[in-house]
């Protein structure tokens, strides 16, 4: 449908219906300072043969042919085909929020099986539907461990992602939980520095692969967590967890992560969705929509949103989050991927990932321009001193069509000098090559 503005006629009617004879009147209650008075600067409407062309131009100017090595929570990965022809039917994509079960179970039984993939790669017992992204599953997680455990504190380890550090703590300004953060050493979390935090703790909070790329020790952060009771949240990549081990196995209470990766494009940076599992004792404390699955009047099988009180959408101050929704389309495109892809199809990428970002790691160290950050293991992303000045090297890249990785700096003046780099699937051994060619040049 084309839209029709308001007519003049109709203006008129509506006017009068009120009781007013002009616009002018209508708005006399506004202080006049408050008032433009001036006309609004917008161009001139365009045809649309004339808006078609000037978002082809739009679209050309895109920088969407660079090969990119950067990371730092948002990564280059293939989308089959198949994501995009699904997601796009209008069934699921103009899809109303599914809370009329009797009107949604194709919406309903696609949220229940993305819940169910996302158990089944976490190792854990319950999903939610998703969250905003995997900063906010965050910051849910603390306030959720705050709420199991009757405790106010939580453990982040610094080497938790900046920005989801920073929501965190945001989160924490409303006065329920009270945020200390756990040092680093060598690029992962210092673990008698956290241990020595974890008395009284609500949570433990970890990332693993880390901001840094590092692979953390889960396993003895989720014991130092227990230890104290408190709780252990892990925060992981789910395309390494193709061949990482689930947290759910090593310890993890809570596990959150950001979708992205998943069949959602990088898109500027968003918008992604934020994973979000956890045990099943600690179901009905969880944020955001739960599917289950059930049966109707005449036994066959149904789904409906189910394990939460009317007060998580009508009453703030009993809510167990004032996240009642979920990016639905974006965990409907993550589980047409995974479906796609299979067991098998996401461990060769992981694999993939993995061998290429080692192979990225050692030609960029052998041309004598960086220099290693942490000797820790690392998966698909790694961290590199670069000697000279990082942003003149960036710069030159981008002229030669290469995103060359993510300056800590910008997150973290301490970090200057050290770069971020991640290699994916979809970076061939040639443009590695020729893109560890061009550095070496500078």
């Amino acid at each position: 449908m084309r839209f029709v503005p308001v007519t003049c006629e109709q203006r008129e009617r509506m006017l009068a219906a009120i009781g007013v004879r002009s616009a002018e009147e209508l708005f006399a209650p506004i202080p006049e300072e408050a008032r433009l008075k001036r006309p609004i600067a917008l161009p001139e409407g365009l045809s649309e043969v004339e808006l078609a062309a000037e978002l082809e131009a739009l679209a050309a100017a895109d920088a969407s042919g660079l090969v990119s090595f950067a990371g730092a929570g948002c990564y280059d990965h293939y989308v089959p085909a198949i994501v995009d022809a699904v997601v796009s039917k209008p069934a699921f994509f103009t899809a109303y929020t599914p809370y009329q079960p009797e009107v949604s179970q194709g919406t309903l039984q696609a949220i229940y099986e993305y819940q169910s993939m996302v158990c089944a790669l976490t190792g854990m017992d319950v999903a939610n539907a998703s969250v905003y992204d995997g900063a906010t599953a965050l910051a849910e997680a603390a306030l959720m461990a705050a709420r199991v455990t009757k405790r106010h504190r939580v453990v982040v380890s610094s080497t938790v992602h900046p920005e989801w550090r920073e929501v965190l703590r945001t989160y924490a300004r409303g006065g329920t939980i009270e945020v200390v953060e756990a040092p680093a050493a060598s690029g992962v979390t210092d673990l008698e520095a956290l241990r020595a935090h974890t008395e009284g703790a609500a949570a433990v909070l970890v990332a693993s692969p880390n901001f840094f790329g590092c692979v953390e020790d889960v396993r003895v952060a989720c014991q130092l967590a227990h230890d104290a009771g408190a709780l252990a949240v892990v925060a992981v990549n789910p395309i390494l967890l193709g061949v990482m081990e689930a947290p759910g196995v090593l310890g993890a209470d809570i596990v959150v992560g950001e979708g992205q990766p998943l069949g959602n494009p990088m898109s500027f940076g968003g918008p992604g969705l934020g994973l979000f599992a956890a045990k099943a004792e600690f179901l009905r404390q969880m944020p955001g929509r739960i599917v289950g699955r059930t049966v109707d009047a005449e036994g066959k099988p149904g789904f409906v949103l189910t394990m939460q009180t009317r007060e998580q959408h009508i009453r703030r101050e009993k809510a167990t989050s004032n996240i009642c929704s979920n990016h639905s389309l974006n965990a409907l495109a993550a589980a047409v991927y995974l479906s796609a892809v299979g067991a098998r199809g996401l461990e060769g990428i992981a694999r993939a990932c993995i061998a290429k970002a080692r192979y990225l790691h050692d030609a960029l160290l052998g041309t004598g321009r960086f220099e290693r950050f942490s000797d820790a293991p690392f998966a698909h992303e790694f961290a590199l001193r670069y000697h000279g000045d990082v942003e003149a090297m960036q710069s030159a890249m981008l002229e030669r069509g290469y995103l060359a990785g993510v300056h800590a700096a910008r997150f973290d003046e301490a970090l200057a000098g050290v770069v971020l780099f991640a290699a994916t699937e979809k970076r061939t051994r040639s443009q590695i090559d020729a893109f560890v060619e061009e550095v070496a040049s500078l």
